[in-house]
């Protein structure tokens, strides 16, 4: 069964970082956003370089247990496991545009902002997520961050607190025809034909995990790419091959596995055991 560690493992034992190549030998994806969530899969699935098509959609098959679209979270479902979501940034500062779904510690198969295909993909209720946000320069990837949203954001209840103060405020306004909606708002018969409406949506961001984390991780401007991977103590736990990971460091260069204390989201007064994973490559001349 794959998990996150295994999508590590992949990486750093196979360490490719050329999406425009990766995506176009492939035949996969049109656009780096694209190339970098495919390259995610394999990472996962163990297919990375993989030409033959029929066997690489087996192998995805039976890993994944859903795979998602632009329009719905999550990306990509592993099959038991985690919830995933990709996102690409240009540049190291760069925070994340989530757009109308704020940021969320766990998936819950109840959402509405899933789709039916990803609520029936399994049984089940609740899914960690994950959070990857891949650098991408040009054709490069130049780093890659794996971490869990419940280390990387607040409860669900703190998003939706203030969604609902400012959709109680917007449909509070008088003289206009609200209509149901799941956005903040939607106004129906603003002109005097009643053909015109306005949409209220919501448009969330989030500073990325490079920056979030700054207090325990530094990149390595030498390197030509880096990897950075937060994973709670209980979920590092859980995980049935982690010691296969720590073995590797003894013989991986730019391979390390580190406890630390990270702030609890929810309360930064409060540190949780967790293990940071780094990985620093650079190209042979």
């Amino acid at each position: 069964m794959s998990n996150i560690i295994e999508a590590i493992i992949n990486l750093v034992s196979n360490p490719q970082f050329e999406l425009k190549r990766y995506s176009d030998s492939n035949n996969r994806a049109n656009n780096m956003g694209g190339a970098l969530e495919e390259y995610v899969k394999d990472l996962f699935a163990g297919t990375v370089g993989e030409k033959d098509e029929k066997l690489r959609n087996r192998k995805l098959s039976e890993v994944f247990s859903y795979l998602g679209n632009q329009n719905n979270p999550p990306d990509s479902i592993v099959r038991g496991q985690d919830a995933i979501e990709v996102k690409k940034i240009m540049n190291n500062d760069a925070a994340l545009a989530l757009n109308s779904s704020y940021p969320k510690s766990k998936l819950y198969s109840n959402s509405p902002m899933i789709s039916n295909a990803c609520k029936n993909c399994e049984d089940w209720t609740v899914k960690d997520m994950i959070y990857i946000v891949g650098v991408v320069h040009g054709e490069k990837l130049k780093s890659l961050c794996m971490v869990y949203g419940e280390d990387y954001c607040a409860d669900m209840e703190t998003y939706e607190k203030v969604k609902n103060v400012i959709k109680s405020g917007v449909e509070g306004i008088d003289g206009v025809e609200f209509a149901p909606t799941r956005e903040l708002g939607r106004v129906n018969r603003i002109d005097p034909l009643g053909i015109t409406y306005l949409r209220v949506r919501g448009m969330w961001g989030i500073e990325n995990p490079f920056n979030v984390f700054n207090y325990i991780y530094t990149r390595d401007r030498n390197s030509d790419f880096n990897f950075m991977a937060i994973i709670n103590e209980d979920n590092y736990q859980q995980l049935h091959n982690s010691h296969k990971l720590e073995d590797m460091c003894q013989h991986i260069n730019g391979l390390d596995v580190e406890n630390v204390e990270i702030k609890d989201p929810n309360n930064p007064a409060n540190l949780k055991k967790a293990r940071l994973i780094t990985f620093f490559y650079k190209e042979k001349c």
